[in-house]
């Protein structure tokens, strides 16, 4: 009777050890952290974006105004060139040089406002995703705080459980059979008891030889592995 409750003690402290190892984790806040950590890295993503965009809408407004300013050039050129006005040849082949300069450097200016346009839909379509990335990463930095402080609770709860069970069955166990437990518990990774089974002990997992089975059997001492020699109980 006492070598089973021991058993039910030894489950007890090893939920206790999981319980406070979670808690003790929760307390430290990490998970917190890296929540926060990854929405303040979206966001900082989404800034730079939202400052190339910036960069880029002004790059696109200058290239806009140059073209704009080089077609009327070249207007006002043409003008010139048909107005007859102009009555000199050497001047209107010198007109109608510039006018296809100008349109050649239109034409390129063109060019690198078509790229500016396309990188900056680029640029859109991007910040559109960082923006529902960090409206994800912000809501599951808050769901982890309210999680974290819901586990916590019901933890602490559960530990409170297993304390007030563990102080119960305690009381009615052997005192030396409990101190030689809690001698090996320290000792042994917290097991200081395991089940017997087939013939195999739970807590090392060797397997007893046929002469150790049977003297255990036989045995009204406390019966112990003789690899481990952690205290078993023949399931």
């Amino acid at each position: 009777m006492g070598e089973e409750t021991l058993l039910q003690i030894q489950a007890l402290d090893l939920e206790s050890a999981r319980l406070s190892a979670r808690k003790d984790r929760i307390d430290s806040g990490e998970e917190v952290r890296a929540a926060g950590k990854r929405a303040e890295e979206v966001e900082s993503e989404l800034g730079e974006l939202k400052l190339s965009l910036d960069s880029l809408a002004t790059e696109q407004r200058r290239l806009e105004f140059d073209v704009d300013a080089m077609t009327k050039k070249a207007q006002e050129e043409e003008r010139r060139l048909y107005d007859g006005s102009v009555a000199n040849a050497k001047e209107l082949e010198a007109i109608q040089h510039e006018v296809s300069n100008l349109k050649a450097r239109r034409t390129k200016l063109e060019d690198e406002l078509l790229e500016r346009m396309e990188r900056r839909e680029e640029l859109e379509t991007r910040i559109a995703q960082a923006e529902r990335a960090w409206e994800d990463a912000r809501a599951a930095f808050e769901e982890q705080g309210a999680q974290s402080a819901r586990e916590l609770h019901e933890i602490q709860g559960r530990l409170a459980t297993v304390s007030a069970e563990r102080e119960r069955l305690a009381a009615g166990l052997d005192q030396d059979l409990l101190e030689l437990y809690e001698d090996l518990r320290g000792q042994k990774k917290g097991v200081g008891a395991a089940a017997l089974v087939d013939g195999v002990c739970q807590g090392c997992h060797e397997r007893l030889s046929a002469v150790e089975l049977d003297k255990l059997k036989r045995t009204e001492d406390v019966k112990r592995c003789e690899y481990c020699r952690r205290i078993l109980v023949l399931a």
